[in-house]
């Protein structure tokens, strides 16, 4: 799976959020993409990335409206702090963009 695109972003789509916990030492970071859709829904991606770059535990699901997807994070992030301590709560990221063969884009030419 690290070599696969977590989310797709397709004509009309925009990105919704690109969160993003602290190192969690042992574990990596924990990462949540959100996009909002031409049909206006939500769609989202959870996953943890280890150290290594490797993607694992992924969950995906879509959520009807801006509001529900903010409770869908405050919900992930207590779950996070709970289990891993305050630096695990997710907070805006900045994410990586990449071509259909794999080369990583800057913005200058996305």
């Amino acid at each position: 799976m690290e070599h696969l695109a977590i989310m797709n972003l397709c004509k009309g789509e925009e990105i919704a959020a690109m969160m993003m916990s602290a190192q969690i030492p042992g574990t990596g970071h924990y990462k949540l993409l959100a996009k909002k859709r031409v049909d206006g829904k939500f769609e989202w991606a959870h996953f943890v990335q280890r150290t290594n770059g490797y993607k694992e535990k992924m969950y995906k699901g879509e959520v009807e409206t801006e509001d529900e997807l903010k409770i869908l994070i405050d919900i992930m992030n207590k779950t996070l702090v709970r289990i891993f301590g305050p630096n695990a709560e997710m907070k805006p990221g900045k994410p990586s963009f990449y071509s259909l063969d794999g080369k990583e884009l800057n913005q200058g030419n996305a």
